[in-house]
This record gives structure tokens, C-alpha cells and sequence, in this order.
């Protein structure tokens, strides 16, 4: 398995992955597949300021996290959302784990002190696997999102990536020094 930085190249089959989690899951409150060209413009556009990386198997892409901003006022600065997404054929295979393990690390770089995860509910498996990472459940939205014909819930969890009394000045994705 190779870990590496996406580019727009990686739109088509990134989409590929995440077009069954909008169509048949409550995992995505997305409901219609985005076009290619609008997923290349949030891939241009998430990786100024955030990482997104991909895990390829053979030269194929079977997984892609990513990490965004948590909201938009400029006291959210140092908070950053983290998705990840992999094909069903390789979940259970530690590749979500190590695409994490990559976007934290960067985000440790950009001087981001929290990571937040958003859950659709129930989900044993991403609630396990992010509270294996150190994420802590910090809220519960009830009856948030309505898709496949009912209401789901969304519960959120926080992870501390470094402890700071003052934060230092964020810095974007497209200038931080970082190794993969």
C-alpha cells in the first residue's frame, strides 16, 4: 500500500469511492453524486489550506481521507474536521488508520490543535475506530439529517492534537513542510 499526497488526477477514482456512500448510505448527507469537475474544484480548493490523501493498491486508489475546515469564523482557526472514506473491499485492513495517522501529522505542522469527526448514527464501526484513535464523543445532534426516507442522528467527537494556551498562526496546507 502506497500513501501519497491527491492531486486532481486522483478526482475520478476518489469519487469512485465516495459515490456509493452518498447514493446508498446515510454516511454522507450528500444526496446526489457531484459532477467530476465540482469534486476537482474541492480537491483544488481543500488542498490549500488542508491536507487529502489517498491509499493506492496496485496503482489503484481504495481509500482517501481528508481534512477541512470546522466552521468558518476566524476563531475556528485552529479546528479542523477529518473524513475518511474507503472501498468495502478493504475495509478492516488498517488502511483508514494510516490515512489518519498522515493527515494528523500534517495538521500537527499547520499548528491545528483540534480534529473533529462527525458521525452518522448509529455506526458502531467509525465510533470504535475514531474513539481507537483518541477521539472523545463531545455532542449529539438528534434527528439532524433526513435521507433513504428517515431521520438520522449525528454525534461528535474530538480529538486534541497538541495543547497550546495560545495558538500560533495556522499554516496552509500548500506551504507546510511535511514528509509522506
Amino acid at each position: 500500500m502506497k500513501i501519497r499526497i491527491a492531486n486532481l488526477e486522483d478526482a475520478q477514482g476518489i469519487l469512485n469511492i465516495y459515490a456509493p456512500y452518498i447514493l446508498d448510505t446515510a454516511v454522507s448527507f450528500e444526496t446526489s453524486v457531484p459532477t467530476i469537475s465540482v469534486f476537482k474544484n474541492r480537491i483544488k480548493e481543500g488542498l490549500i489550506t488542508y491536507p487529502w490523501v489517498v491509499a493506492e493498491v496496485d496503482q489503484k486508489i481504495v481509500g482517501y481521507a481528508y481534512a477541512s475546515a470546522h466552521r468558518s469564523r476566524c476563531a475556528y482557526s485552529w479546528s479542523a474536521d477529518s473524513s475518511a472514506y474507503i472501498s468495502p473491499s478493504f475495509h478492516g485492513k488498517g488502511i483508514a488508520h494510516k490515512l489518519y495517522e498522515y493527515i494528523f501529522s500534517i495538521l500537527e505542522k499547520q499548528y491545528v490543535v483540534n480534529v473533529f469527526a462527525g458521525i452518522t448514527l448509529p455506526n458502531e464501526k467509525s465510533v470504535g475506530f475514531h474513539e481507537a484513535l483518541g477521539f472523545v464523543k463531545i455532542g449529539h445532534y438528534k434527528k439532524v439529517g433526513y435521507k433513504l426516507d428517515c431521520w438520522h442522528d449525528v454525534g461528535w467527537w474530538q480529538k486534541e492534537l497538541i495543547s497550546v494556551d495560545k495558538p500560533r498562526e495556522i499554516i496552509p496546507f500548500e506551504k507546510v513542510q511535511y514528509e509522506i
